[in-house]
């Protein structure tokens, strides 16, 4: 039986490599990670948080994807931006891999959008004649999600957005760091921050 921490970095490799060769969300990836281990990892095995996951999946593209994950980025946080400004009236901000600069061709855009009347949102993609899939999150509140499938023309293929419509009021806590002090989540300002800061180090 392996001990906790070569189970967990265990875990967490296989769960790096589903996210990022896969494009899997972090929840499916620790599952399906945690059955590829099987009886190895024993009854009650605990999952690793998403923070320690995240490092794994920054080592596997750092091995892996160097020469293609940059451009890749960049170009999702373009696409994210040019939506973003598009619905600056529902207050949006970036989170997910695109803005903690883990993201790859295979993962979907996440735009968190705070609106005063959580039916706000999807009345305005109807006005503008933007096509969207809706359907709630399970979870706390109950979010509902619209979903676009948008063409990103730095990569030549479409792209899944998925905006998350929250109330306005729950702005304040969404911006709370993690325990390493990074950001969840970011407004149109800070993706351009980053963007230029990437074109700088290019």
């Amino acid at each position: 039986m392996p001990t906790s921490d070569h189970l967990s970095a265990e875990l967490c490799a296989r769960a790096a490599r589903l996210i990022v060769d896969e494009g899997l969300d972090y929840a499916s990836a620790k599952r399906r990670a945690l059955r590829e281990v099987g009886p190895q990892a024993g009854r009650g095995a605990v999952l690793p948080p998403n923070e320690q996951v995240e490092d794994a999946v920054r080592e596997h593209l750092a091995l892996f994807h160097a020469e293609t994950q940059p451009r890749e980025l960049a170009a999702l946080r373009r696409l994210a931006l040019n939506w973003m400004d598009r619905l600056a009236d529902f207050r949006p901000y970036l989170g997910g891999a695109v803005w903690r600069g883990t993201a790859t061709r295979l993962s979907p855009v996440l735009i968190d959008l705070y609106c005063d009347d959580p039916k706000a949102a999807e009345i305005g993609f109807l006005n503008e004649g933007i096509a969207f899939d809706s359907h709630s999150e399970p979870g706390a509140g109950d979010e509902t999600v619209l979903t676009v499938l948008a063409r990103c023309e730095d990569l030549s293929e479409m792209v899944s957005i998925h905006f998350i419509v929250h109330d306005h009021d729950e702005l304040r806590g969404a911006l709370k760091p993690d325990a390493r002090g990074q950001t969840w989540r970011g407004d149109s300002s800070s993706v351009r921050q980053r963007l230029a800061q990437a074109e700088g180090q290019a």
